[in-house]
C-alpha cells in the first residue's frame, strides 16, 4: 500500500506540474549519491558535498577551485569539472527513474517489488531493461500473436514439462484469428518467447557483459563504393577486438558507416552468444525445448542483439568522443597558454599573392593605425616598392615585431622581410592563421572595423594572435580552430561543454586586464555573461578606465555575488591598491592589511620586500573561513602579483633554404613546431607549407602511450625526416634520438604501400 501511495502522489504532482498548477522542483541529489560519488573518485563525502553545495549556489569551477579550497579540501578544476558532470549524470538517472514511475503507475504495472528494483537502478542501461517488458510498443510480431490467443500455447512450450508441441499447438489453430495451421501457432509462440527471452533484464546483463569483452570491430566495403571510399581503404576489411580499438579508428570507422561506405558490425561470436542463452532457457530435451531453442536463436537474431549492438556502439561512439574531445581540450589549452610578445607595436601581414600582402600596423594595445598593401610576392614581385613602404611604416609606427600569418605565401613573406635589412632588430614570426576568416567575417569584427574588409580584419587578428594569443583566440568557435581530431564527429554537445571548460579555465589561469579586455574575452571571466561582459565594455567607455575592482559594482548587473565570482580574476595594472593587479581576492584583502600593520609596513611593503614576507607567521591568520592553503596562495601571489603563468616568449627560425617539399631530402635533421596531436602522434611544421607526421611510434627511444606525455601545440622541436611521399604530399618524420638507416626505412614504407 504505500508503495502504490508514493506512486499516486507521484502521479499526482506530475499532473500539477504539467497543468502548471505547481512549479516543478530544481532536481536535487540523493544523500547517498554524494557516498557514491565519493567512492567512485576517492574522495571525503564532505568535499563532494560542499562542491555541490557551491555548485547549485552558481559558484563557478575556476572560482570553486581557486578561492574555495578550505571548503572543498583543496579540489583542483579536473576534479571539480568530474563531480559536476557526475552530479548531472545522476540527475539525467533520478528524472528518468521518476518518469518510468509514472508510466508503470498509468499503466497500471507498478508494485512493490517493481518499484524496489526502479529505485535500486544505479546505471540507465539497468533502468531502462527494468522497463523494456513495459515500454508501450509498436504491433510486434509477440503482440500480433498473444492477440490471436497464443499466449497460453507459448507459455507451455517455454515450460517444456514432457509436452508435446503440435498436439497442443492442435487445440490453437483458428482460421478466423488468423491461426490457419498448426505450423502458424507454434510460430507464433515463438514469437512470443523471443519476446519474453529479449525482455529478460537478467539475460540482457549477461550478455551486454559478453558484449563488452567479446565483441569485435568489423567492417566491410560496401558492394560498389570501392572507388568512392578510397579514404576508408585500410577499413575496408578490418576485424579487431572492440574493446581494444583506439578512439580515432572507432570514429572513422563509424564515419565510413554513416558515409554509406561500409558496413560496420560490433558483435561477439554468435555461438558463444547463443550458448549463454540456451543454458539459461532450454531446460530438457525432446520436441518442446527444440521450439524454444529455435524462439532463441530467432530473439537473439531479430531482436537481443541487434538492441545490445546498438548500445555496443553507442558505448564506443562515447568513449571514443570522449578520448577525442580529451584530445581537443588538451591541444586547445596548449594553444591558449602558447607565449604571449606582450604589448609591443606590431605590423601585422596576412600573405596573399594574387591581391597582395595585406599589412596593418598595431599600437602596443593592440588597436588599428595604419592598412596598406604591398606586392612582394609572385606574380607582381614589386619587391624594391613593397620593401621601401615596409621600413618607411616601422619607423613611422616604432614597430617592435612583424607577424605574419602562415598561410599560402607565409614563408615567402618571412623570407622578405628578413632579407630586408631594418638596421636594428626586429623579430619576425609566423603565425598560426587558422580561423583568422572565421573570425574576419563574425559579428565582432564587424562590430570593431565596420568600414574595413575582412582581409584587414584578419591581419588585425594575425597580429594580435603574436601579442597575446589567449585574448585573439577566445573570439573564434574552437572547432573552427583545427587542433584536435575528428572534432565534427564527436557528440557536439559534449565537445561544447569540454572546451568551455578549458576556455574559461585559461583565462580566469591568466586573469584579465579589465581595461582593455574586450567582450568576448571579459565573457569567459568566472561569474560574467556576455550581457554582462558588453555593460563592463559600455561603462569603460562611458566613463574611462577602472581605477579599482570595487568601482566594477557600479556596472549595471553586476551584484554581489556576481563581483564575489568575478573580482579575484579581473587585473587592473595601475590602480590605488597594487592587490587590484593581482590573484588576491578583495575579500582578503583585510588579511594582507592586517599583515602589513603587523610588520608596521605598507602593502607595497610587503610586495617588494621578500625578506618581511618570510617574518610573517602565517599561523597567526589563520581562521575558520582562511585556511593555509588560501595564506600561502596569498604569500606567493605578493611575491609577483599579477604574474602571467604562460611561458616567456621565444623566437622560432625554420631551416633556411627548405621552403617545398621538393626541398626535403630523407635524413635531414630539421627544427619544427608542433601544430596538433592526435592519439596516433604529432604534426609538425617544419616550413614547407604541410606538416609533417610523427608517429606516436617514433617520438621517442621509450614506449609513448599518450602523444600528450611528450609533446604540446607551440613546442619547439627538432625532428629527422624518414619518409617522402610526394604525389600524397605526405610527410614522415621522427624525434627518436637512436641512429638508423632512414633509406631502409623509407624503403620498408614504401614497400607496405605498394602491398596495400
Amino acid at each position: 500500500m504505500r508503495s502504490m501511495r508514493f506512486i499516486d502522489t507521484l502521479s499526482l504532482l506530475d499532473n500539477c506540474y504539467k497543468l502548471g498548477i505547481m512549479e516543478r522542483p530544481k532536481s536535487k541529489m540523493k544523500d547517498d549519491h554524494i557516498a557514491q560519488i565519493a567512492a567512485e573518485l576517492t574522495l571525503r563525502k564532505h568535499q563532494v558535498k560542499a562542491t555541490r553545495q557551491m555548485l547549485e549556489d552558481g559558484a563557478t569551477v575556476p572560482f570553486i577551485a581557486r578561492y574555495r579550497k578550505e571548503a572543498t579540501g583543496g579540489l583542483d578544476e579536473v576534479a571539480i569539472i568530474v563531480i559536476r558532470d557526475r552530479l548531472a549524470q545522476l540527475q539525467d538517472l533520478d528524472k528518468r527513474r521518476e518518469s518510468i514511475l509514472i508510466s508503470l503507475t498509468e499503466g497500471n504495472h507498478i508494485t512493490a517489488k517493481l518499484e524496489a528494483k526502479v529505485l535500486a537502478a544505479e546505471t540507465m542501461a539497468v533502468l531502462e531493461d527494468i522497463y523494456l517488458p513495459y515500454r508501450p510498443k509498436r504491433r510486434t510480431r509477440a503482440l500480433i500473436a498473444k492477440e490471436k490467443g497464443l499466449g497460453p500455447l507459448a507459455k507451455a512450450v517455454f515450460g517444456q514439462r514432457g509436452i508435446d508441441p503440435l498436439t497442443v499447438a492442435e487445440t490453437f489453430v483458428n482460421p478466423q484469428k488468423g491461426v490457419e495451421n498448426v505450423d502458424d501457432a507454434l510460430a507464433g509462440a515463438r514469437d512470443i518467447i523471443a519476446e519474453w527471452m529479449n525482455e529478460d533484464a537478467g539475460m540482457r546483463a549477461t550478455l551486454r557483459t559478453l558484449f563488452a569483452r567479446k565483441a569485435r570491430l568489423t567492417s566491410k566495403v560496401i558492394k560498389g563504393k570501392e572507388t568512392q571510399g578510397i579514404t576508408y581503404k585500410d577499413y575496408y576489411d578490418w576485424d579487431e577486438p572492440l574493446a581494444k580499438a583506439l578512439s580515432h579508428r572507432v570514429l572513422a570507422i563509424l564515419r565510413g558507416a554513416n558515409e554509406g561506405i561500409l558496413n560496420v558490425h560490433m558483435l561477439p561470436a554468435d555461438e558463444e552468444a547463443l550458448a549463454i542463452l540456451e543454458r539459461q532457457f532450454i531446460k530438457t530435451e525432446g520436441s518442446a525445448a527444440a521450439q524454444v531453442r529455435l524462439g532463441i536463436r530467432d530473439g537473439y537474431k531479430r531482436l537481443l542483439a541487434p538492441s545490445l549492438e546498438t548500445e555496443m556502439r553507442q558505448n564506443a561512439k562515447k568513449r571514443a568522443d570522449e578520448a577525442a574531445i580529451q584530445i581537443f581540450a588538451q591541444n586547445l589549452r596548449d594553444l591558449l597558454l602558447a607565449p604571449p610578445l606582450g604589448q609591443q607595436s606590431v605590423l601585422a601581414i596576412d600573405p596573399g599573392l594574387r591581391t597582395g600582402c595585406k599589412i596593418v600596423c598595431l599600437d602596443p594595445q593592440g588597436q588599428l593605425l595604419h592598412t596598406d598593401t604591398i606586392y612582394p610576392l609572385a606574380p607582381h614581385k614589386r619587391t624594391e616598392e613593397s620593401g621601401a613602404k615596409l621600413k618607411t611604416l616601422l619607423d613611422q609606427y616604432h614597430i617592435q615585431a612583424i607577424a605574419v600569418g602562415n598561410g599560402t605565401g607565409g614563408r615567402e613573406a618571412q623570407a622578405f622581410c628578413r632579407g630586408l635589412g631594418f638596421g636594428r632588430s626586429v623579430p619576425i614570426v609566423l603565425v598560426n592563421e587558422s580561423g583568422a576568416s572565421v573570425y574576419s567575417a563574425s559579428l565582432a569584427a564587424r562590430e570593431e572595423f565596420p568600414d574595413d574588409d575582412v582581409t584587414v580584419r584578419g591581419a588585425v587578428s594575425i597580429g594580435r594572435r603574436l601579442m597575446d594569443p589567449l585574448a585573439e583566440w577566445v573570439k573564434i568557435d574552437p572547432k573552427s580552430i583545427g587542433v584536435g581530431q575528428y572534432q565534427h564527429d564527436v557528440d557536439p554537445k559534449a565537445l561544447k561543454r569540454s572546451l568551455d571548460d578549458v576556455v574559461a579555465s585559461c583565462v580566469n589561469a591568466v586573469g584579465v586586464e579589465v581595461n582593455t579586455a574586450s567582450n568576448q574575452l571579459l565573457s569567459y571571466v568566472s561569474g560574467l555573461s556576455p550581457r554582462l561582459a558588453a555593460n563592463v565594455v559600455a561603462y569603460r567607455r562611458e566613463h574611462g578606465r577602472f581605477n579599482s575592482r570595487q568601482e566594477m559594482t557600479k556596472v549595471s548587473g553586476m551584484g554581489p555575488k556576481t563581483f564575489e565570482q568575478a573580482a579575484g580574476f579581473l587585473r587592473l595594472h595601475g590602480a590605488d591598491n597594487p592587490l587590484d593587479a593581482s590573484a588576491v581576492h578583495p575579500e582578503r584583502y583585510p588579511v594582507v592589511e592586517m599583515m602589513a600593520r603587523d610588520m608596521n609596513c605598507t602593502m607595497a611593503d610587503l610586495i617588494e620586500d621578500s625578506e618581511r614576507r618570510r617574518q610573517i607567521q602565517l599561523e597567526k591568520y589563520v581562521t575558520e573561513t582562511v585556511g593555509m592553503p588560501t595564506l600561502l596562495d596569498i604569500i606567493s601571489e605578493l611575491a609577483k602579483p599579477g604574474r602571467d603563468p604562460r611561458e616567456p616568449f621565444d623566437v622560432f627560425t625554420f631551416t633556411a633554404g627548405i621552403h617545398d617539399i621538393t626541398d626535403l631530402r630523407v635524413g635531414m635533421k630539421l627544427p619544427g613546431v608542433v601544430t596538433n596531436v592526435t592519439a596516433f602522434g604529432a604534426f609538425i611544421d617544419i616550413g614547407v607549407h604541410r606538416d609533417g607526421l610523427v608517429h606516436i611510434s617514433e617520438l621517442s627511444d621509450d614506449y609513448v602511450r599518450d602523444p600528450h606525455d611528450v609533446v604540446a601545440i607551440h613546442q619547439k622541436v627538432s625532428v629527422t625526416v624518414i619518409g617522402i611521399e610526394r604525389d600524397r604530399e605526405r610527410i614522415s618524420l621522427s624525434m627518436r634520438n637512436e641512429r638508423r638507416d632512414v633509406e631502409s626505412k623509407q624503403q620498408a614504407t614504401q614497400q607496405k604501400r605498394r602491398k596495400r
